[in-house]
């Protein structure tokens, strides 16, 4: 098997075994990204293909200024090879800004592998791709996303050494999604202060998008802190997986009724792209703050929130909890550190918001700038000459 580090323009098409060209790589690099600074390219794209297995993936190294680029790598039935190109540009870029602003010395990366994995995903499928990541050298570390696991981190981790989100069992930091909550739940904390004066949801009307591996667990927390609960979800079974924990909790049909709601705050913890024009102008919240990656469906919202007055967390900052944790295991991994490191979640939060006002600028932009001088300023350090 082959990698391809992309270099060139050509049509979009699987050429062979573990190789492929593609349309204009480098101008995809910046199209409908988040964060919303247009500056730097990606290092690296790596196409990868096997035949008998089927696997399909493309692995995207945005920066490695700050140490490994780490992502994690989602298991996708994209309707095009072009659709998952872009998806992984932009999460790899998020990845970069996100380990940078989570305090973490590693880089950002993400990889996807397309197809449905529930049909397609089987352990020769995982071990090829583990090859994969593994023939890179250590520049790309993988773990988990959606439609992936640390069961499946597990036997990627047969092939490959630079694995994290694996199994309790296999010396991980199991599901990632329990500090992933906890983050979101510390950034909310630090938005309510922000807007309320008080660290707390004690009171407030909260709509929570979503309620898997991530919402189902800041609805934990958010009952526990006091708040009024509305939720909704495509996946009936989700949703009465909350109810029977809470049945307090109130249900609406879709997200354009929660949107719609009477809610202090909306927690977007589903898919990205919640956050449009259509969305925006009927929002009543006065915060959102939630788990899903790439809120914002283009450029320009993060300002038409900020017109309207609401409160925008910056998703890649308050949903940095997951990649805390898995990030720990490179040094052995231990809950209490990670959490105590999530829990700065709300004092990063806390700073983003004040710079913002201190700069005229909306919390999007603050959070960009902030983490574009740690990757510039802490990155500067690798040039000095260590003499070996």
């Amino acid at each position: 098997m082959d990698t391809l580090r992309v270099i060139s323009a050509a049509k979009g098409q699987w050429t062979g075994p573990g190789v492929t060209t593609v349309t204009d790589v480098f101008g995809l690099s910046h199209k409908g990204t988040s964060p919303s600074s247009e500056q730097g390219t990606h290092e690296q794209v790596v196409f990868c293909a096997d035949e008998r297995s089927g696997l399909r993936a493309i692995i995207a190294i945005y920066s490695t200024a700050l140490g490994p680029s780490l992502g994690g790598t989602r298991f996708y039935p994209y309707d095009s090879e072009q659709e998952a190109l872009a998806d992984v540009l932009k999460l790899s870029r998020a990845m970069a800004y996100k380990n940078a602003l989570a305090g973490l010395d590693l880089g950002g990366g993400k990889a996807v592998i397309i197809g449905d994995p529930e049909r397609d995903k089987t352990e020769p499928l995982l071990r090829a791709y583990g090859r994969f990541v593994a023939s890179l050298g250590g520049r790309y570390i993988t773990a988990c996303d959606v439609g992936t696991y640390s069961e499946d981190m597990d036997v990627i981790a047969r092939e490959c050494p630079h694995v994290v989100g694996r199994t309790r069992a296999y010396g991980g930091a199991g599901d990632s999604s329990v500090l992933t909550a906890f983050g979101v739940f510390q950034g909310m904390r630090a938005a309510a202060q922000h807007v309320y004066g008080s660290p707390t949801l004690r009171g407030r009307r909260v709509g929570v998008e979503g309620v898997g591996k991530v919402g189902h667990r800041l609805v934990d927390h958010l009952i526990e802190d006091g708040a009024e609960v509305v939720i909704c979800d495509v996946s009936e079974r989700a949703v009465e997986r909350v109810r029977e924990r809470h049945p307090q909790v109130e249900v609406v049909a879709d997200r354009d009724a929660l949107v719609a709601a009477d809610i202090d705050v909306l927690a977007p913890c589903a898919l990205g792209g919640t956050l449009n024009d259509d969305t925006v102008a009927l929002l009543r919240a006065k915060i959102v703050c939630g788990a899903a990656n790439n809120q914002l469906a283009h450029a320009g919202v993060e300002k038409q929130l900020a017109e309207r007055g609401i409160l925008y967390a910056p998703d890649y900052v308050v949903n940095s909890g997951g990649v805390i944790q898995v990030a720990d295991e490179i040094g052995g991994f231990d809950m209490e550190r990670a959490r105590a490191k999530a829990a700065q979640i709300f004092n990063t939060t806390a700073k983003i918001f004040e710079m913002a006002e201190e700069e005229g600028v909306p919390p999007a932009v603050a959070a960009d700038r902030l983490a574009e001088r740690r990757m510039s300023e802490v990155g500067r350090i690798s040039t000095i000459w260590l003499g070996r």
